[in-house]
């Protein structure tokens, strides 16, 4: 973690990273504060940008978007205006969940939620495809999540 946190700001963190929802009351005992100091870290945690927001972890099989897949893009050309363009595209498509510019021998890395492979075939022939500056892609579809970020870790029925 940042250099100017201390082991108490660390660890408000992390409890909040599990659970954003935590009372203060609750997290204060968790860290061995009291509520005030406690609440007093919190709100200098999010001014100076440490924390950046709060949100529900859904769950995406019940909503009807349980089919994962993992595609790696190539783009024809990586100059400076290619990337925006594609960057600012691939914002426009709600089934992309991530989109990663990467280093390596292709230039970035999507996870794409559908409901099933035929939702997905669809959104990768008609929208990933044609993303601006698409060269090649490959698609990989999740069989198991192994490990999640911290606050995924939530009660799944």
């Amino acid at each position: 973690m940042g250099r100017d946190l201390d082991k108490i700001d660390q660890r408000i963190l992390q409890e909040l990273e599990a659970n954003g929802r935590l009372p203060i009351v609750e997290l204060a005992a968790r860290v061995n504060l009291t509520n005030t100091p406690c609440s007093e870290r919190v709100k200098r945690l999010e001014k100076s940008g440490h924390i950046i927001g709060y949100s529900a972890v859904l769950n995406k099989e019940r909503l009807g978007l349980g089919h994962l897949t993992v595609v790696q893009v190539s783009l024809t050309a990586t100059a400076e205006q290619s990337l925006d363009r594609f960057n600012e595209a691939v914002r426009d498509v709600p089934e992309i969940e991530n989109c990663l510019m990467v280093a390596g021998s292709f230039d970035y890395l999507l996870t794409v939620r559908t409901r099933d492979i035929a939702h997905f075939r669809m959104v990768l022939g008609e929208k990933i495809n044609r993303l601006p500056g698409i060269h090649q892609t490959s698609s990989f579809t999740v069989m198991e999540t192994v490990k999640e970020p911290v606050g995924m870790k939530t009660r799944r029925d």
